[in-house]
């Protein structure tokens, strides 16, 4: 564990700190021996919490699912953003930690990451001075990007020889579909710029990458074609550039494999063998760490369709918000504690899950109620006019997109099964 890291345990919590309520500063390492429990009322809610048991278990399962499938697992750090859960991550096997951005990049190297995939193309000449400088500073520091285009290769090349000219940037060629996000369109496309990647002096042609999530509409059947579409021109495009010799690195990475369809890019990679030096299959999926309730939820059970008993016992939701309710104005209507600034809302509303009365044994399943629209601090949800739910009682909700409820919040606590607060991880957004 590095210095950094280590000082966030020592940090200082201030009152006003989301989540606690604090009247004195208080040790971030002393949060455990507080007594505190998320069921006693005694927190400031809303409070994000994440189930440390099911951290634990989804970290083994998908460790145990990388190993079947002869791959290696970059998570994508930009889900979380929490230096403490990179550290969980790598130190269950991990081969290195995904980021979007360079100053994403920049914090994961902070707190000690020292092997970094940006599944993007940078492009501002202040990242790539940054990320250069890295190259130059610190020698056991690595990194590999992306490229998807001729005038992008060129940015990486002139700047890297200008920064850092006695390393070169590790390159992989980004393949994209019509209508989809980044990535060169088409395999001949691809060629070209691996051809123009390998010529470079200062870029290292190191694989092929892309990304498949972004196909979940309506269409589900049409959406798998489109994935396997992508992935078999991956695989095709690896073993053009094998046979020509663009390769620059000792081993050569194939990289896909975001939350939505990890097992059909380790399907797709398994075929993929009797290249001229060693492959590294690497998956980038990052929601699986907390999973949710609602999107990757729904995708999840789709993948327990396509496989055996092996997914029965998959990934679980960790992650759940707790609010309090403020208001019941009208019969058949709550405010809780809970809105925008706190809860994704990009793909679903919050999802009530279970209700509580501090003092009261066990929280009780919360039947017949939804929450049907957010304001930034309120939200409202729906129930039977006869439901017992009472000011003060608290509701939990589960989420939809857990990218977008990590970045709500600087610090997240961590519980037992029975919500007691055993610790608290920080996000860096």
């Amino acid at each position: 564990m590095n210095e950094a890291l280590r000082a966030l345990d020592r940090q200082l919590l201030h009152p006003g700190t989301k989540g606690l309520a604090l009247q004195q500063p208080l040790r971030q390492d002393a949060i455990a021996g507080l007594g505190l429990n998320v069921l006693d009322g005694g927190l400031s809610y809303p409070v994000a919490v994440l189930r440390q048991s099911t951290l634990d278990h989804n970290i083994a399962w998908m460790r145990a699912f990388v190993e079947r499938a002869d791959a290696l697992l970059a998570p994508h750090g930009k889900t979380t953003m929490s230096p403490q859960l990179f550290q969980a991550q790598l130190d269950a096997g991990a081969w290195a930690i995904t980021l979007a951005t360079i100053p994403q990049l920049r914090v994961a190297h902070r707190f000690g990451v020292k092997r970094v995939l940006l599944a993007n193309q940078p492009v501002a000449p202040a990242d790539i001075e940054s990320l250069a400088a890295l190259l130059r500073d610190e020698p056991d520091f690595q990194a590999w990007v992306l490229v998807d285009s001729s005038a992008g290769a060129q940015r990486l090349n002139r700047i890297v020889q200008a920064i850092a000219p006695q390393r070169r940037l590790p390159v992989l060629i980004e393949l994209g579909a019509d209508a989809g996000r980044a990535g060169v369109r088409g395999a001949a496309a691809a060629l070209e710029l691996a051809r123009e990647v390998h010529a470079a002096t200062y870029l290292s042609l190191a694989g092929i990458e892309g990304y498949e999530g972004l196909w979940v509409g309506a269409d589900r059947a049409a959406d798998l074609q489109r994935v396997e579409s992508l992935l078999a021109q991956m695989v095709e495009v690896t073993r053009a550039c094998d046979a020509q010799g663009l390769f620059d690195s000792e081993e050569i990475l194939i990289s896909a494999g975001g939350s939505a369809y990890f097992d059909v890019v380790a399907r797709a990679f398994a075929g993929l063998s009797d290249l001229s030096r060693p492959l590294r299959r690497v998956l980038r999926s990052g929601c699986y760490l907390t999973s949710d309730h609602g999107f990757y939820h729904g995708l999840q059970q789709e993948m327990r369709g396509r496989h055996d008993a092996d997914f029965r016992h998959g990934l679980q939701p960790a992650l759940e918000v707790w609010a309090m309710v403020q208001s019941r104005p009208e019969p058949g209507l709550a405010l809780l504690t809970l809105g925008k600034r706190d809860a994704s809302y990009d793909i679903d509303l919050p999802r009530p899950l279970c209700w509580h009365r501090p003092g009261e044994p066990a929280p009780r399943p919360m039947r017949d109620a939804r929450i049907v629209k957010m304001n930034d601090q309120h939200a409202y949800l729906e129930l039977p006019a006869e439901h017992p739910l009472q000011v003060g009682d608290l509701v939990a909700n589960g989420i939809s997109h857990p990218c977008t409820t990590f970045d709500k919040w600087p610090l997240m606590l961590l519980t037992d099964d029975h919500y007691r607060v055993v610790g608290a991880i920080n996000t860096f957004f």
